[in-house]
């Protein structure tokens, strides 16, 4: 497996609880890196003489501004192309957007914003506003990241989410929160992963535990554990537990090979794949981790 980006959930925290969110995130939820887990991080992907780029995403990584800093001077330096993906939560006018990016300026190539109804109102849509006009005058690249109400056919989400709108994935909150609520396709029409490629992904998360998501809940290894050059080197996407049958036939073919029961009807692959592999949980409890992506906040 050869990555060309690693992504980092700084932390699981969020300020909003939006119900689309592939990881749980929100108030209560816990898991946050620190300086020495950064530090580290950031010199195995160095290692792995591939990764050209390094985000800082989450839950909200702005929440730990100090950190945040941290993090982007130190991979910039590194000669990486940093991102970082915030809700912009902190841009309440332009002079408190402009603090807050002055110390990211030139060592930020994307700045990507979500601005879409999951994360409120017009007052949201303001703050995206002072935040885009403060990054232009410190000449910081930003996009947008918007994802439609439920039922909505969704973009290719192999990398970031596509500049544009999106549609719902249905996976972590959003399985419980709007799965209900969107149209059903049978079951056994998703005999494929529409989303991700599971055998070069190009680009992985860590998160604060160290688990390597290729999918969000889905561990291929823990680089706290085993160095991330090696868990590259031995990746076996056809061996791997989860994404050997996603990869050979999709959530029909995780469903079946394990006997998992399963439902008429999903609100897309997604959402079959996720509700069986919540499933299968006791089974491989190294692999489908940790509780956050899970919807068990603060185990």
């Amino acid at each position: 497996m050869r990555l060309t980006g690693l992504h980092l959930l700084l932390t699981y925290e969020c300020n909003f609880e939006c119900d689309h969110c592939f990881v749980w995130s929100g108030p209560r939820q816990s898991g946050t890196m620190t300086v020495e887990q950064i530090d580290d991080i950031l010199h195995q992907a160095k290692d792995t003489e591939t990764i050209e780029w390094i985000y800082f995403e989450g839950g909200e990584p702005v929440l730990y501004y100090a950190l945040l800093r941290y993090g982007v001077r130190q991979a910039s330096k590194m000669g990486f192309r940093v991102g970082v993906v915030s809700n912009a939560y902190w841009a309440t006018g332009p002079g408190d957007a402009l603090e807050c990016l002055r110390d990211l300026a030139g060592s930020v190539q994307d700045l990507a914003m979500s601005c879409d109804g999951f994360h409120g109102d017009d007052e949201q849509i303001r703050h995206v506003q002072c935040a885009r006009k403060a990054a232009r005058a410190l000449h910081i690249p930003t996009g947008t990241i918007a994802v439609a109400e439920s039922g909505t056919e969704a973009k290719s989400a192999v990398g970031q989410l596509p500049e544009g709108e999106s549609g719902v994935m249905h996976r972590g909150r959003a399985a419980e929160k709007l799965a209900p609520l969107a149209p059903k396709r049978r079951w056994s029409e998703m005999t494929e992963c529409p989303y991700e490629d599971l055998r070069e992904p190009g680009r992985v998360h860590v998160d604060p535990f160290g688990n390597l998501h290729i999918c969000q809940g889905i561990s291929i290894g823990n680089l706290f554990q085993r160095p991330l050059r090696e868990i590259c080197a031995s990746y076996n996407p056809v061996a791997h537990p989860i994404t050997g049958p996603l990869h050979e036939g999709g959530p029909v073919e995780l469903a079946d090979r394990y006997g998992v029961a399963h439902s008429e009807g999903y609100a897309d692959a997604c959402h079959f794949c996720y509700e069986t592999r919540r499933a299968l949980r006791p089974r491989f409890p190294e692999v489908l981790i940790p509780d956050q992506m899970y919807g068990c906040p603060g185990s």
